[in-house]
C-alpha cells in the first residue's frame, strides 16, 4: 500500500546504477524536519527518473569558501512509493556541507550530486513474509525509513518495526510520518520511541538505548514471522555498538544485522597509517577507472585516492574515510592495507573488494578496478 504523504510512482527502481556517474538536480521542495535537520526533495530529470535502491544515498557536492566540498547523505525517500528522490540533511556543529545546505538550500536551486550508491539496501519480493527491524539514533533514521517506507509497500505480509532513540520529542525526525505509518499500516508497522527526555503522557521508553531497553523493546514487537527477522541500523558509533553487542548476545547470527555508519571509529587516519609505518613505503599502484589506466607513486602518509586526486583524476569519492564506499574498488593484484574497513562487508572483503580512500600499497603490482 502507498501512504496517504506520498504520491505512487508507476514505476520504482529495480536496479541502481553500477556506475558513478555525476548528475545535476534542481531543487522541488525543501522541507524543515526539525530545527535543526531538512528534507530536500529533488525534480526527476527530464531524461528519464533517478534509479535508486531504498537505504542508498547521494553524495552532494558544492564549493564552499572556494574549495570543493562533498558529503554523503542518505536517501529517505522510497523508490516505489515517492515520485521524487530525497536527502535528510542534519547540521553538525562545525560541519562545512550540512550548514551550507540547511542555511542556503531552496526551491529551484541546482545541485550537482554523484548518482546514488551504497549496500545498506535489501531486495524487495512480494512473496516474502519476513520481519524487518529498524534501529534508529537521530538523523539515521533516514536511510530506515526508506526502507520502512518499501517494505511496506512491497512486501504485504511482512512487518517492520522501527526502535528510535533520541534526546527528546523535538529532535524526532519524521515524527508525523512515522505516526501516519502506524496508523495506516494495520499492525504492520510497529513505532518503539526511546527517549533519553521524554514529555508527560507521552507513550515511549525513556533513557538512554542500553541492552536492558533492547530487549524489553524487542518483546513489544511482532514475534510469530514467517520468514525470520532481519535487523538494520544507522545512528551514532557508540548506540550501533550497544545494539551489535545486545543482538549478539541474544544470540542473533550476525549475518542478519545490516550496519551503515555515519562517522568513523577510528580516531585518527593517521594514527592508524604509522602503526604500519615500518610496511608502508612509496610504491607505484595502477588503477583502472572509466575505461581508463591510471599509474602513479603512492608516499607514505597518502593514500591510494588521495595521489589519485593529486594527480588530477576524476575518481569518484565522497567520505574519504572508509564509510560510504563511493570510491571501493576491486584489487585484483597486489596487496593494499586498509586503515578502516568499516564499510564493506566480509564477503566483499573476501572478494578483493578495497576501499582506495584509506588504502596503501603493500606490494609493488597493486592494480584496483573502480566501477
Amino acid at each position: 500500500m502507498a501512504f496517504g504523504l506520498f504520491k505512487k510512482k508507476k514505476e520504482a527502481a529495480s536496479e541502481a546504477p553500477k556506475k558513478s556517474g555525476y548528475i545535476n538536480l534542481k531543487i522541488k521542495e525543501v522541507v524543515n524536519e526539525i530545527d535543526d535537520a531538512i528534507s530536500i526533495h529533488f525534480e526527476q530529470p527530464a531524461a528519464g527518473d533517478i534509479q535508486y535502491q531504498s537505504g542508498q544515498f547521494f553524495t552532494v557536492i558544492a564549493d564552499i569558501n572556494g574549495k570543493e566540498q562533498r558529503r554523503a547523505y542518505s536517501l529517505c525517500s522510497s523508490p516505489f512509493v515517492d515520485a521524487n528522490p530525497a536527502v535528510t540533511v542534519k547540521r553538525v556543529q562545525g560541519g562545512l556541507m550540512s550548514n551550507y545546505l540547511n542555511d542556503n538550500a531552496r526551491a529551484g536551486q541546482e545541485l550537482r550530486l554523484m548518482e546514488p550508491i551504497g549496500n545498506f539496501t535489501t531486495t524487495f519480493d512480494g512473496s516474502n513474509a519476513r520481519h524487518i527491524v529498524l534501529f534508529g539514533g537521530g538523523s539515521g533514521i533516514t536511510p530506515l525509513i526508506s526502507i520502512a517506507k518499501s517494505a511496506l509497500d512491497q512486501e504485504p505480509n511482512s512487518k517492520v518495526s522501527l526502535i528510535y532513540a533520541n534526546q527528546n520529542i523535538d529532535s524526532v525526525i519524521f515524527r508525523a510520518t512515522l505516526d501516519q505509518m502506524v496508523s495506516e499500516s494495520n499492525g504492520r508497522f510497529a513505532l518503539v520511541h526511546v527517549l533519553e527526555n521524554a514529555p508527560e503522557g507521552m507513550e515511549c521508553t525513556t533513557g538512554w538505548l542500553t541492552e536492558q531497553i533492547i530487549k524489553e523493546s524487542l518483546g513489544q514487537l511482532p514475534q510469530e514471522v514467517a520468514e525470520g527477522t532481519e535487523y538494520f541500523m544507522c545512528g551514532p558509533g557508540p548506540m550501533m555498538d550497544i545494539v551489535e553487542s545486545s543482538l549478539s548476545n541474544l544470540g542473533i547470527d550476525k549475518a542478519q544485522v545490516h550496519k551503515e555508519s555515519f562517522t568513523t571509529t577510528l580516531d585518527s587516519k593517521d594514527e592508524a597509517a604509522s602503526e604500519a609505518s615500518d610496511e608502508i613505503i612509496a610504491r607505484e599502484v595502477t588503477v583502472i577507472y572509466d575505461d581508463e589506466e591510471f599509474k602513479y607513486t603512492v608516499e607514505p602518509g597518502e593514500t591510494i585516492l588521495e595521489k589519485g586526486l593529486d594527480e588530477d583524476i576524476d575518481l569518484p569519492f565522497s567520505c574519504q574515510s572508509g564509510l560510504c564506499t563511493a570510491c571501493r574498488g576491486k584489487c585484483v593484484s597486489g596487496k593494499v592495507k586498509m586503515d578502516e574497513d568499516e564499510g564493506l562487508s566480509e564477503a566483499e572483503m573476501d572478494e578483493g573488494y578495497v576501499l582506495p580512500c584509506v588504502s596503501h600499497p603493500l606490494t609493488a603490482d597493486v592494480v584496483i578496478e573502480i566501477g
